[in-house]
């Protein structure tokens, strides 16, 4: 990860002195040549643990790390027409170990299925009528990693009134997946249950909407309200989760009890979330920040998030901001534990992500912005370091702590 890192940080550099030379060689086209906006390097290492896999029918470990980093350059020109087009690329490189699953093939000691890297390019287009108040956007994205692809495309509106108080975005998206059907090692041959099997290729699609009205209600306050529907077709199982039902009087090979499946879902789900924000400028020094979201799907789950966050400035180019959020949610009605699932359910599974469970997430972050530069390096104008810890009443706690370089 160091390497690609110096590689993105070699790579900004470059495209930086590319513009240079285009300052000195093209100043007669000063209004629509390309400009330099701003570029940001994130890094972060995740990890977590836990005892309820859904690969091993949700008991064992659920240890996993993640190391990501990501690089977004923005440019930005005008048109002949006095149109604003501002171009943003994004990259970025996941590379994570996972014991839970390294256990699809429990017989091997340390399986392909242990470690992947994931990387996924991003290009958006957005042309915007700063006279009017209106812009027009569009993606186009790419995910890929060991068995998984996804190819996506977006569109985006935004009207903003003419005392620029108020503003409506919509945004849509579709996302067109494809996924290399891995099952459980005991499951491979001769399956005879649900859905997709081994060496198969399966699709899930999905497609969003998010619609969000900002109001500014006064110098101090400003309110967002936000609709965000969505609908996935296709494969939404993870075939590689097993499921144990309550025929416990029936062993398998390894010892283990109960009839073994693999995990079988609708192959649709609506989601339906529908959240506001709410921001409060306490004086000069804090900004309180604060988020509520209800959510429901056809899946039976149910669920509310309540977050807040304080930003305090210490200094013109300093603060501090802790944050909190609560989540609960109801389980879906397809899940249960291990040997609690019956032979006539028609859908199963054991992945506790769909069971009820409610959570803490708290932590802070610590922002630089000196007028120099971060350490005199004019060039860094902001860096931002962040922590945060999560735990779930189920037991499943992480870690997580990041850095957002900013250049311009």
């Amino acid at each position: 990860m160091k390497f690609i890192s110096l590689t993105i940080v070699f790579f900004y550099l470059s495209i930086v002195a590319s513009f240079a030379q285009i300052k000195s060689s093209e100043a007669s086209f000063e209004k629509r040549k390309l400009k330099f906006e701003e570029a940001n390097l994130v890094n972060s290492y995740y990890s977590q643990d836990g005892n309820n896999s859904a690969v091993t029918g949700g008991v064992g470990t659920e240890k996993l790390t993640d190391v990501s980093n990501s690089f977004d350059l923005k440019l930005s020109r005008y048109g002949k027409t006095g149109l604003k087009h501002t171009y943003t690329f994004e990259v970025g490189f996941d590379t994570y170990t996972s014991a839970s699953s390294d256990n699809i093939d429990p017989a091997t000691v340390t399986s392909a299925s242990y470690s992947d890297v994931r990387i996924y390019p991003s290009l958006s287009w957005n042309i915007a009528n700063e006279q009017k108040g209106n812009s027009i956007g569009f993606s186009a994205s790419f995910s890929g990693e060991y068995d998984y692809t996804s190819i996506g495309g977006g569109l985006n509106y935004t009207k903003s009134s003419k005392d620029k108080n108020r503003d409506f975005s919509v945004k849509l998206q579709a996302f067109f997946d494809t996924w290399a059907v891995i099952m459980p090692i005991e499951l491979r041959s001769n399956y005879r249950f649900e859905g997709y099997t081994q060496g198969d290729n399966a699709p899930r699609n999905s497609f969003s909407a998010a619609l969000s009205l900002a109001q500014v209600i006064s110098k101090d306050l400003q309110v967002l309200i936000m609709v965000e529907p969505a609908y996935q077709s296709g494969l939404l199982s993870t075939r590689y989760q097993r499921v144990y039902f309550n025929d416990i009087n029936n062993f398998n090979p390894d010892g283990s009890r109960g009839t073994l499946k693999s995990e079988f879902l609708p192959d649709n789900r609506l989601k339906l979330p529908i959240g506001a924000r709410l921001n409060y400028f306490w004086g000069d020094h804090i900004v309180l920040r604060s988020f509520a979201r209800y959510y429901t799907d056809n899946w039976g789950i149910n669920s509310s998030t309540a977050e807040l966050e304080t930003v305090v400035k210490i200094t013109p180019f300093a603060s501090v901001s802790p944050f909190y959020r609560y989540y609960q949610q109801s389980a879906s009605e397809y899940f249960a534990g291990i040997n609690q699932h019956q032979l006539s359910n028609t859908f199963y599974t054991s992945d506790y992500d769909l069971s009820k469970f409610n959570s803490n997430y708290f932590g802070a972050g610590v922002r630089f912005a000196p007028p120099a530069g971060v350490l005199k390096l004019q060039r860094i104008t902001m860096v931002e370091l962040r922590y945060g810890h999560y735990s779930r009443s189920n037991g499943l706690s992480s870690n997580i702590i990041s850095m957002n370089l900013r250049f311009k």
